[in-house]
Protein backbone atom coordinates (compact mmCIF):
# COMPACT_ATOMS: atom_id res chain seq x y z
CA UNK A 1 0.00 0.00 0.00
CA UNK A 2 1.62 2.77 -1.69
CA UNK A 3 4.99 1.62 0.74
CA UNK A 4 3.50 2.04 3.55
CA UNK A 5 2.53 -1.21 5.04
CA UNK A 6 4.03 -4.26 3.74
CA UNK A 7 1.65 -7.96 3.18
CA UNK A 8 2.23 -8.79 7.11
CA UNK A 9 0.54 -4.92 8.28
CA UNK A 10 -2.17 -5.67 5.76
CA UNK A 11 -3.66 -9.00 6.82
CA UNK A 12 -2.95 -7.74 10.86
CA UNK A 13 -5.07 -4.56 9.96
CA UNK A 14 -8.01 -7.16 8.62
CA UNK A 15 -7.43 -9.15 11.62
CA UNK A 16 -8.03 -6.24 14.04
CA UNK A 17 -11.45 -4.83 11.72
CA UNK A 18 -12.65 -8.89 12.61
CA UNK A 19 -11.16 -9.44 16.39
CA UNK A 20 -14.53 -10.20 18.59
CA UNK A 21 -12.89 -11.19 21.64
CA UNK A 22 -9.64 -8.93 23.84
CA UNK A 23 -7.12 -11.65 23.20
CA UNK A 24 -7.92 -11.48 19.21
CA UNK A 25 -7.38 -7.83 19.33
CA UNK A 26 -4.28 -8.08 20.80
CA UNK A 27 -3.19 -11.03 18.76
CA UNK A 28 -3.73 -8.45 15.47
CA UNK A 29 -2.40 -5.42 17.12
CA UNK A 30 1.16 -7.30 17.60
CA UNK A 31 1.51 -8.01 13.62
CA UNK A 32 0.40 -4.44 12.62
CA UNK A 33 3.69 -3.47 13.64
CA UNK A 34 6.68 -3.78 11.06
CA UNK A 35 8.59 -6.70 13.83
CA UNK A 36 7.31 -9.99 11.62
CA UNK A 37 8.80 -8.68 7.93
CA UNK A 38 12.26 -7.41 9.82
CA UNK A 39 12.29 -10.75 10.97
CA UNK A 40 11.72 -12.19 7.62
CA UNK A 41 13.62 -9.86 5.85
CA UNK A 42 16.26 -11.02 8.26
CA UNK A 43 16.10 -14.69 7.12
CA UNK A 44 15.80 -13.68 4.00
CA UNK A 45 19.24 -11.85 3.85
CA UNK A 46 20.61 -14.98 5.94
CA UNK A 47 19.65 -17.08 3.64
CA UNK A 48 21.30 -14.53 0.75
CA UNK A 49 24.77 -14.34 2.47
CA UNK A 50 24.51 -18.31 2.64
CA UNK A 51 23.62 -18.72 -1.13
CA UNK A 52 26.37 -16.06 -2.32
CA UNK A 53 29.20 -17.86 -0.58
CA UNK A 54 28.03 -20.90 -2.68
CA UNK A 55 27.57 -19.10 -6.29
CA UNK A 56 31.38 -18.24 -5.19
CA UNK A 57 32.15 -21.62 -5.59
CA UNK A 58 29.98 -22.59 -8.47
CA UNK A 59 31.65 -18.95 -10.78
CA UNK A 60 35.14 -18.46 -9.16
CA UNK A 61 36.48 -21.84 -7.83
CA UNK A 62 38.55 -21.98 -10.69
CA UNK A 63 40.84 -19.04 -10.88
CA UNK A 64 40.30 -17.24 -7.25
CA UNK A 65 42.12 -18.97 -3.84
CA UNK A 66 39.54 -19.24 -1.02
CA UNK A 67 40.72 -19.00 2.63
CA UNK A 68 38.70 -22.43 2.96
CA UNK A 69 38.05 -25.23 1.29
CA UNK A 70 34.83 -26.56 -0.64
CA UNK A 71 34.40 -28.65 2.01
CA UNK A 72 34.83 -26.19 5.00
CA UNK A 73 32.85 -23.62 3.56
CA UNK A 74 29.72 -25.70 2.69
CA UNK A 75 29.83 -27.17 5.79
CA UNK A 76 29.98 -23.80 7.22
CA UNK A 77 26.93 -22.66 5.19
CA UNK A 78 25.07 -26.16 6.43
CA UNK A 79 25.77 -24.74 9.94
CA UNK A 80 23.93 -21.15 9.36
CA UNK A 81 21.02 -23.00 7.93
CA UNK A 82 20.85 -25.21 10.20
CA UNK A 83 20.26 -22.46 12.89
CA UNK A 84 17.50 -21.18 10.88
CA UNK A 85 15.41 -24.11 10.57
CA UNK A 86 15.66 -24.23 14.27
CA UNK A 87 14.46 -20.43 14.55
CA UNK A 88 12.13 -21.19 11.66
CA UNK A 89 10.53 -24.12 13.46
CA UNK A 90 10.15 -22.30 16.82
CA UNK A 91 8.34 -19.50 14.91
CA UNK A 92 5.96 -21.69 13.08
CA UNK A 93 5.55 -23.24 16.18
CA UNK A 94 3.99 -19.96 17.81
CA UNK A 95 2.01 -19.72 15.03
CA UNK A 96 -0.34 -22.43 15.23
CA UNK A 97 -0.22 -21.17 19.35
CA UNK A 98 -1.50 -17.83 17.21
CA UNK A 99 -3.70 -19.60 15.36
CA UNK A 100 -6.01 -20.94 18.36
CA UNK A 101 -6.81 -17.08 19.34
CA UNK A 102 -7.40 -16.42 16.01
CA UNK A 103 -9.73 -19.19 15.16
CA UNK A 104 -10.67 -20.44 18.27
CA UNK A 105 -9.90 -23.23 20.86
CA UNK A 106 -12.41 -26.19 20.24
CA UNK A 107 -13.48 -28.08 23.40
CA UNK A 108 -15.06 -31.12 23.86
CA UNK A 109 -16.95 -32.04 26.69
CA UNK A 110 -16.99 -35.59 27.34
CA UNK A 111 -18.85 -38.23 30.02
CA UNK A 112 -21.87 -40.84 30.38
CA UNK A 113 -24.93 -40.38 29.93
CA UNK A 114 -26.45 -37.88 32.84
CA UNK A 115 -23.13 -36.91 34.11
CA UNK A 116 -23.83 -33.21 34.08
CA UNK A 117 -21.99 -32.26 30.40
CA UNK A 118 -24.90 -30.43 29.62
CA UNK A 119 -25.54 -28.66 32.65
CA UNK A 120 -21.90 -27.61 33.06
CA UNK A 121 -22.38 -26.39 29.14
CA UNK A 122 -25.11 -24.27 30.09
CA UNK A 123 -23.53 -22.96 33.11
CA UNK A 124 -20.32 -21.72 31.40
CA UNK A 125 -22.46 -20.51 28.79
CA UNK A 126 -25.06 -18.48 30.94
CA UNK A 127 -27.98 -19.87 29.14
CA UNK A 128 -29.48 -22.71 28.47
CA UNK A 129 -27.85 -23.70 25.14
CA UNK A 130 -28.66 -27.27 25.81
CA UNK A 131 -31.48 -29.60 26.68
CA UNK A 132 -31.19 -30.98 29.91
CA UNK A 133 -32.81 -34.23 31.12
CA UNK A 134 -32.76 -36.83 33.73
CA UNK A 135 -33.46 -39.46 30.91
CA UNK A 136 -29.98 -41.01 29.55
CA UNK A 137 -29.24 -39.99 25.64
CA UNK A 138 -30.92 -36.40 25.57
CA UNK A 139 -28.03 -35.47 23.65
CA UNK A 140 -27.50 -37.59 20.53
CA UNK A 141 -25.27 -34.99 18.13
CA UNK A 142 -22.48 -32.42 19.24
CA UNK A 143 -23.98 -29.25 20.08
CA UNK A 144 -21.71 -26.67 19.85
CA UNK A 145 -21.86 -23.12 21.25
CA UNK A 146 -19.34 -20.08 20.64
CA UNK A 147 -18.15 -18.13 23.52
CA UNK A 148 -15.58 -15.65 24.88
CA UNK A 149 -14.10 -17.26 27.64
CA UNK A 150 -11.53 -14.54 29.58
CA UNK A 151 -10.93 -12.76 26.42
CA UNK A 152 -10.67 -16.16 24.82
CA UNK A 153 -12.55 -17.30 21.58
CA UNK A 154 -13.96 -20.66 22.46
CA UNK A 155 -15.90 -23.20 20.38
CA UNK A 156 -17.71 -25.58 23.19
CA UNK A 157 -18.62 -28.74 22.21
CA UNK A 158 -21.37 -30.82 24.19
CA UNK A 159 -21.12 -34.48 22.91
CA UNK A 160 -23.64 -37.99 23.20
CA UNK A 161 -22.67 -39.70 26.71
CA UNK A 162 -20.81 -42.24 26.20
CA UNK A 163 -21.27 -45.66 28.20
CA UNK A 164 -20.02 -49.66 28.03
CA UNK A 165 -22.04 -51.96 25.98
CA UNK A 166 -25.10 -52.39 28.12
CA UNK A 167 -26.21 -49.85 31.07
CA UNK A 168 -27.94 -50.94 33.85
CA UNK A 169 -30.55 -47.66 34.46
CA UNK A 170 -32.38 -47.52 37.48
CA UNK A 171 -35.85 -48.46 36.09
CA UNK A 172 -33.64 -51.35 34.00
CA UNK A 173 -32.73 -52.80 37.38
CA UNK A 174 -35.95 -53.00 39.12
CA UNK A 175 -36.79 -55.00 35.91
CA UNK A 176 -34.35 -57.26 35.39
CA UNK A 177 -33.31 -55.81 32.10
CA UNK A 178 -30.21 -54.46 30.77
CA UNK A 179 -30.39 -51.42 28.31
CA UNK A 180 -28.77 -52.19 25.00
CA UNK A 181 -26.99 -49.24 22.95
CA UNK A 182 -28.96 -48.38 19.75
CA UNK A 183 -27.56 -47.44 16.06
CA UNK A 184 -28.28 -44.22 16.86
CA UNK A 185 -26.24 -43.82 19.95
CA UNK A 186 -23.26 -45.61 19.03
CA UNK A 187 -23.11 -43.29 15.77
CA UNK A 188 -23.31 -40.33 18.74
CA UNK A 189 -20.70 -42.09 20.74
CA UNK A 190 -18.50 -41.97 17.80
CA UNK A 191 -18.93 -38.63 16.89
CA UNK A 192 -18.26 -37.77 20.55
CA UNK A 193 -14.82 -39.61 20.37
CA UNK A 194 -13.87 -37.66 17.25
CA UNK A 195 -14.65 -34.32 18.34
CA UNK A 196 -12.44 -35.10 21.19
CA UNK A 197 -9.59 -36.27 19.24
CA UNK A 198 -10.06 -33.08 16.94
CA UNK A 199 -10.36 -30.31 19.77
CA UNK A 200 -7.99 -28.26 22.00
CA UNK A 201 -9.10 -29.17 24.94
CA UNK A 202 -11.03 -32.00 26.44
CA UNK A 203 -13.13 -31.60 29.72
CA UNK A 204 -13.74 -35.04 31.06
CA UNK A 205 -16.81 -34.99 33.26
CA UNK A 206 -17.40 -37.63 35.71
CA UNK A 207 -19.75 -37.63 38.66
CA UNK A 208 -20.41 -38.92 41.82
CA UNK A 209 -23.65 -41.01 42.49
CA UNK A 210 -26.12 -42.40 45.24
CA UNK A 211 -26.60 -45.99 46.05
CA UNK A 212 -28.70 -46.12 48.76
CA UNK A 213 -27.86 -43.57 51.64
CA UNK A 214 -23.88 -43.94 50.44
CA UNK A 215 -22.38 -41.21 47.83
CA UNK A 216 -19.97 -43.94 45.54
CA UNK A 217 -17.83 -42.90 43.19
CA UNK A 218 -18.20 -45.72 39.79
CA UNK A 219 -17.46 -44.17 36.65
CA UNK A 220 -18.01 -46.07 33.14
CA UNK A 221 -15.72 -47.78 32.54
CA UNK A 222 -15.81 -46.71 28.46
CA UNK A 223 -15.64 -42.76 30.05
CA UNK A 224 -12.32 -44.07 32.05
CA UNK A 225 -10.51 -45.40 29.06
CA UNK A 226 -11.87 -42.91 26.51
CA UNK A 227 -10.11 -40.20 28.48
CA UNK A 228 -7.45 -42.07 29.69
CA UNK A 229 -6.32 -42.76 26.02
CA UNK A 230 -6.91 -38.67 25.45
CA UNK A 231 -4.72 -37.89 28.41
CA UNK A 232 -1.96 -40.11 27.45
CA UNK A 233 -2.47 -38.72 23.54
CA UNK A 234 -2.44 -34.48 24.83
CA UNK A 235 -1.66 -32.59 27.87
CA UNK A 236 -4.35 -30.41 27.70
CA UNK A 237 -7.18 -33.06 29.47
CA UNK A 238 -9.05 -31.37 32.42
CA UNK A 239 -11.47 -33.68 34.48
CA UNK A 240 -14.60 -32.50 36.31
CA UNK A 241 -15.92 -33.87 39.40
CA UNK A 242 -19.67 -33.30 39.03
CA UNK A 243 -22.82 -33.66 42.13
CA UNK A 244 -20.45 -32.86 45.15
CA UNK A 245 -23.19 -31.20 46.23
CA UNK A 246 -24.36 -34.44 47.32
CA UNK A 247 -21.10 -34.56 50.37
CA UNK A 248 -21.35 -33.60 53.49
CA UNK A 249 -19.51 -30.95 53.30
CA UNK A 250 -16.27 -32.45 54.75
CA UNK A 251 -12.71 -31.11 52.45
CA UNK A 252 -11.42 -34.87 53.41
CA UNK A 253 -13.90 -36.35 51.88
CA UNK A 254 -13.97 -34.14 48.60
CA UNK A 255 -10.36 -34.61 48.96
CA UNK A 256 -10.32 -38.64 48.98
CA UNK A 257 -12.91 -38.38 45.72
CA UNK A 258 -10.44 -36.43 44.14
CA UNK A 259 -7.13 -38.87 44.68
CA UNK A 260 -9.75 -41.56 43.28
CA UNK A 261 -10.07 -40.12 40.35
CA UNK A 262 -6.64 -39.26 39.89
CA UNK A 263 -5.94 -42.71 40.25
CA UNK A 264 -8.11 -43.96 37.69
CA UNK A 265 -6.70 -41.69 35.40
CA UNK A 266 -2.74 -41.26 36.43
CA UNK A 267 -2.01 -39.29 33.35
CA UNK A 268 -4.21 -35.77 34.22
CA UNK A 269 -2.13 -33.87 36.39
CA UNK A 270 -4.56 -33.46 40.27
CA UNK A 271 -4.39 -29.38 39.53
CA UNK A 272 -6.17 -30.43 36.77
CA UNK A 273 -9.00 -31.94 38.41
CA UNK A 274 -11.75 -29.89 39.59
CA UNK A 275 -14.51 -30.73 42.16
CA UNK A 276 -18.11 -28.83 40.93
CA UNK A 277 -21.58 -29.07 41.77
CA UNK A 278 -23.92 -27.50 38.36
CA UNK A 279 -26.67 -28.07 40.91
CA UNK A 280 -25.56 -25.45 43.72
CA UNK A 281 -25.03 -22.77 40.93
CA UNK A 282 -28.85 -23.06 40.78
CA UNK A 283 -29.38 -22.56 44.51
CA UNK A 284 -26.90 -19.83 45.69
CA UNK A 285 -25.51 -16.47 44.96
CA UNK A 286 -22.22 -16.81 46.26
CA UNK A 287 -19.67 -16.11 44.28
CA UNK A 288 -17.92 -19.61 43.70
CA UNK A 289 -21.12 -21.03 44.00
CA UNK A 290 -20.69 -25.03 43.02
CA UNK A 291 -16.90 -24.32 42.28
CA UNK A 292 -17.89 -23.02 38.95
CA UNK A 293 -15.59 -19.96 39.12
CA UNK A 294 -12.89 -21.65 39.95
CA UNK A 295 -13.25 -24.22 37.51
CA UNK A 296 -13.38 -21.48 34.79
CA UNK A 297 -10.56 -19.95 36.27
CA UNK A 298 -8.08 -23.00 35.99
CA UNK A 299 -9.84 -23.34 32.23
CA UNK A 300 -8.68 -20.08 31.47
CA UNK A 301 -5.42 -21.05 33.07
CA UNK A 302 -4.53 -23.51 30.61
CA UNK A 303 -5.62 -21.29 27.66
CA UNK A 304 -2.74 -19.20 28.63
CA UNK A 305 -0.46 -22.27 28.70
CA UNK A 306 -1.57 -22.98 25.19
CA UNK A 307 -1.16 -19.62 23.61
CA UNK A 308 2.10 -18.65 25.05
CA UNK A 309 4.95 -18.65 23.17
CA UNK A 310 7.47 -21.28 23.16
CA UNK A 311 11.43 -20.45 23.37
CA UNK A 312 13.59 -21.70 20.61
CA UNK A 313 15.55 -23.48 23.13
CA UNK A 314 15.86 -24.09 26.83
CA UNK A 315 19.22 -21.82 26.85
CA UNK A 316 16.91 -18.53 25.89
CA UNK A 317 16.40 -16.00 29.11
CA UNK A 318 14.18 -14.15 27.27
CA UNK A 319 11.06 -15.89 25.33
CA UNK A 320 9.31 -12.62 24.99
CA UNK A 321 10.50 -12.03 21.94
CA UNK A 322 9.41 -14.87 20.47
CA UNK A 323 5.79 -13.10 21.47
CA UNK A 324 5.77 -11.54 17.98
CA UNK A 325 5.70 -14.85 15.81
CA UNK A 326 2.30 -15.28 17.45
CA UNK A 327 0.78 -13.05 15.10
CA UNK A 328 1.91 -14.80 12.10
CA UNK A 329 -0.95 -16.50 10.29
CA UNK A 330 -1.83 -19.75 8.40
CA UNK A 331 -0.28 -18.19 4.97
CA UNK A 332 2.95 -17.43 6.66
CA UNK A 333 3.37 -20.66 8.24
CA UNK A 334 2.19 -22.37 5.37
CA UNK A 335 5.22 -20.61 3.44
CA UNK A 336 7.45 -21.18 6.43
CA UNK A 337 6.69 -25.28 5.99
CA UNK A 338 7.82 -25.02 2.65
CA UNK A 339 10.93 -22.98 3.30
CA UNK A 340 11.61 -25.46 6.38
CA UNK A 341 11.37 -28.53 3.39
CA UNK A 342 13.97 -26.75 0.83
CA UNK A 343 16.36 -25.91 3.89
CA UNK A 344 16.16 -29.22 4.80
CA UNK A 345 16.64 -30.76 1.51
CA UNK A 346 20.00 -28.61 1.39
CA UNK A 347 20.76 -30.37 4.65
CA UNK A 348 20.18 -33.50 3.46
CA UNK A 349 22.09 -32.75 0.55
CA UNK A 350 25.63 -31.46 2.13
CA UNK A 351 24.77 -34.53 4.75
CA UNK A 352 24.87 -36.96 2.33
CA UNK A 353 28.11 -35.73 -0.05
CA UNK A 354 29.93 -34.97 3.54
CA UNK A 355 29.35 -38.97 4.19
CA UNK A 356 29.92 -39.75 0.53
CA UNK A 357 33.86 -38.29 1.01
CA UNK A 358 33.81 -39.76 4.46
CA UNK A 359 33.39 -43.57 2.77
CA UNK A 360 35.95 -42.40 -0.12
CA UNK A 361 38.38 -40.77 1.98
CA UNK A 362 38.77 -38.10 -0.31
CA UNK A 363 38.93 -34.65 1.21
CA UNK A 364 37.05 -32.13 -1.13
CA UNK A 365 32.78 -32.32 0.16
CA UNK A 366 30.97 -34.25 -2.61
CA UNK A 367 27.76 -32.14 -3.13
CA UNK A 368 25.77 -30.58 -5.79
CA UNK A 369 26.26 -27.16 -5.25
CA UNK A 370 23.97 -25.51 -7.97
CA UNK A 371 21.08 -28.00 -6.46
CA UNK A 372 22.09 -27.02 -3.29
CA UNK A 373 22.15 -23.26 -3.91
CA UNK A 374 18.92 -23.66 -5.71
CA UNK A 375 17.19 -24.79 -2.38
CA UNK A 376 18.58 -21.72 -0.71
CA UNK A 377 17.22 -19.46 -3.43
CA UNK A 378 13.66 -21.48 -3.46
CA UNK A 379 13.47 -20.93 0.53
CA UNK A 380 14.76 -17.42 0.68
CA UNK A 381 12.12 -16.69 -2.14
CA UNK A 382 9.23 -18.20 0.30
CA UNK A 383 10.21 -15.69 2.84
CA UNK A 384 10.04 -12.88 0.67
CA UNK A 385 6.15 -13.88 -0.68
CA UNK A 386 5.67 -13.66 2.87
CA UNK A 387 6.14 -9.94 2.88
CA UNK A 388 4.65 -9.28 -0.71
CA UNK A 389 8.67 -8.93 -1.86
CA UNK A 390 8.20 -11.52 -4.60
CA UNK A 391 11.36 -13.52 -6.00
CA UNK A 392 13.66 -13.16 -3.64
CA UNK A 393 17.10 -14.34 -5.83
CA UNK A 394 18.04 -11.04 -7.08
CA UNK A 395 21.41 -11.36 -8.94
CA UNK A 396 22.44 -7.89 -8.15
CA UNK A 397 22.14 -8.73 -4.45
CA UNK A 398 23.65 -12.28 -5.04
CA UNK A 399 26.57 -10.74 -6.73
CA UNK A 400 26.79 -8.12 -4.24
CA UNK A 401 27.52 -10.41 -1.34
CA UNK A 402 29.93 -12.83 -3.59
CA UNK A 403 32.19 -9.40 -4.43
CA UNK A 404 31.92 -8.04 -0.77
CA UNK A 405 32.72 -11.16 0.75
CA UNK A 406 35.56 -12.66 -1.33
CA UNK A 407 36.71 -9.81 -2.88
CA UNK A 408 36.43 -11.44 -6.46
CA UNK A 409 37.67 -8.98 -9.21
CA UNK A 410 40.12 -6.77 -7.36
Amino acid sequence: MNDRLDLTQVEALGDTLSANTEQQRRLSVRGTTNNLSIRYESWRKMLLAARGELEALIDFSEDQHFDESPSELASSVADQVQDLVLLIDTHRRNAMRGELLRNGIAISLLGAPNAGKSSLLNRIVGREAAIVSQEAGTTRDVVEVGIDLGGYLCRLGDTAGLRSAVLATAKAQQEHMQEKISMIEEEGMRRAKQRAIESDVVIAVLSLELEGKKVVFKPDQEVIDTAAELAEQKSNVLVVLNKIDLLSGHASELENFRRQVADALPHVRLENIFAISCRDTEISTAPDAGHIPSFLSGLIRQFEDMTSAVAATDDDTDPSIWQESLGATERHRLLLDECQFHLEQFLGQVEAGTQNTEDSGIEEIDVDIVLAAENLRDAANCLARITGKGEAGDVEEVLGVVFEKFCVGK
